[in-house]
């Protein structure tokens, strides 16, 4: 089943995504297989959440979760066997005709016939999984939040160097491919060429990837579209990386001051979430791979604690005390 793209909104939430593409994203990873009809993929799931209907089965509807995913076990196929056959119908029939996104049942326990004629009748997609409930449960809840993060595309490569996920910005001609192919040589992973898109993860940290269509693909002027990981070998590219670090490429006579020491930090700012930040000039003879390498792995030393730039100045700081005491 191809992939569907979710919707979203001018700030960047996903409001909204289809049981369809829940289905063809995750089905693989939560081990889904669609029982009965098709119909009803097209249904929306408007909460990234799971719901045990628990008193909705027996006829309780007040502050039923329906915009969620509802997930049934043993326990309700339990109670499903105690009630009468007329009983059963009735219950399911009022439970399906609340319109929520899909059912989904767990441990791979037998279906009743009564339940998928319920489903049938209504376009309720029901699913099979043979996870336990709360397993899938807590997977299918990290899969939403992942489908209904914010997200937003970014104009600039990445490439991962040494655990560092380093986004490289800068002008269209700038030199960001040759950059990237130079990083490759050097034995770094592609994560993306030309553009990024990020995806918010809980507000905290920034996914990157590539689109489907041009992943592990690079554009090379002159040379055309090159495949990395036929190349470069598999260890070239990755699928996705957090984004650590933002290099900006900009031509020298365009910098009216360049920071020779490092002491003031710079930050990148990309769905409320603020990323260290440097400007590289570029100028004819530049080894810019190199220069992108080194400043990455001085990031991941400021991240481990140790700044040059700080350590540095204290030491000038002390220097220029003890000459004064003299």
């Amino acid at each position: 089943m191809p992939k569907k793209s979710p919707a979203r909104t001018s700030d960047n939430r996903v409001p909204h995504i289809t049981v369809g593409h829940f289905y063809a994203n995750h089905a693989e990873k939560l081990g889904l297989r669609l029982e009965g009809s098709s119909r009803g993929l097209n249904r929306l799931i408007r909460e990234p959440t799971i719901n045990r209907p628990g008193l909705a089965l027996c006829g309780f509807f007040s502050f039923f979760a329906g915009k969620r995913i509802q997930v049934i076990g043993s326990a309700e196929l339990s109670y499903f066997r105690s009630l009468k056959a007329g009983e059963l119908r009735e219950r399911l029939r009022a439970f399906f005709a609340r319109s929520m996104p899909c059912l989904v049942v767990a441990r791979n326990a037998p279906i009743p016939d009564a339940l998928l004629e319920a489903a049938d009748e209504c376009e309720t997609p029901v699913f099979h999984t043979n996870m336990i409930t709360m397993k899938f449960i807590n997977a299918a809840t990290i899969s939403l939040e992942f489908d209904f993060a914010p997200s937003t595309s970014e104009h600039g490569s990445m490439v991962d160097i040494m655990g560092v996920g380093t986004m490289i910005r800068g002008a269209s001609g700038i030199g960001k491919s040759e950059c990237v192919l130079g990083l490759i040589e050097r034995g770094y992973s592609l994560v993306s060429d030309d553009v990024t898109r990020l995806r918010s993860i809980e507000g905290r940290e920034l996914l990157g990837m590539s689109d489907n269509l041009s992943r592990y693909h690079m554009e090379v002027r002159g040379i055309g579209i090159i495949n990395i990981a036929s190349m470069f070998g598999v260890g070239a590219v990755r699928s996705e990386k957090t984004l650590d670090f933002v290099v900006t490429l900009k031509d020298w006579h365009e910098l009216e001051d360049v920071d020779r020491i490092g002491l003031d930090r710079d930050t990148y700012e990309i769905l409320g979430i603020k990323v260290p930040h440097v400007t590289l000039p570029v100028r004819t003879g530049r080894d810019l791979a190199r220069l992108v390498e080194v400043a990455a792995l001085d990031q991941k030393l400021k991240d481990m604690g140790e700044n040059s730039a700080v350590e540095f100045n204290q030491r000038l700081l002390h220097m220029i005390s003890e000459r004064r005491s003299r």
